[in-house]
């Protein structure tokens, strides 16, 4: 697995800040009580600019996912690697790796838990786990 490294800004600080600590953050809209997703500058529900950073539970469910064909590379087999939909509990739809997926297991609605990895030069960024 291969993840490009990622470098934070003010708006995603507070974001990578509970990444480094295990936690998921999520925008949250206080005035339409709606989730939205890490990226979102407004309220995907309601358009709302009051989004704030609440920590989510880091569980959902697979939608969708495609497996990108790996390249063999210095005499080392081809990795395949999975990418995922994944609905979390709160609503919103993130796009996760699935680092250690069984590409059997990959089912619609199979259950999915938020962890981290850093990359080398990199914040810490979320992936998922089948069966979490």
């Amino acid at each position: 697995m291969s993840l490009a490294p990622v470098v934070r800004d003010d708006f995603s600080a507070p974001f990578f800040e509970a990444s480094a600590e295990g936690r998921l953050l999520l925008r949250f809209s206080p005035s339409s009580g709606a989730w939205s997703e890490p990226s979102a500058m407004v309220c995907s529900v309601s358009q709302a600019a009051d989004l704030e950073w609440r920590e989510a539970s880091g569980r959902g469910h697979l939608v969708s996912w495609t497996i990108k064909p790996g390249r063999p590379r210095d005499d080392q087999p081809a990795q395949d690697t999975v990418i995922g939909i994944v609905e979390t509990d709160e609503g919103p739809w993130l796009t996760l790796l699935l680092p250690d997926a069984d590409v059997a297991a990959l089912a619609v609605g199979a259950a999915v838990e938020v962890r981290f990895v850093r990359p080398e030069g990199s914040e810490h960024l979320p992936v998922g786990r089948l069966g979490g």
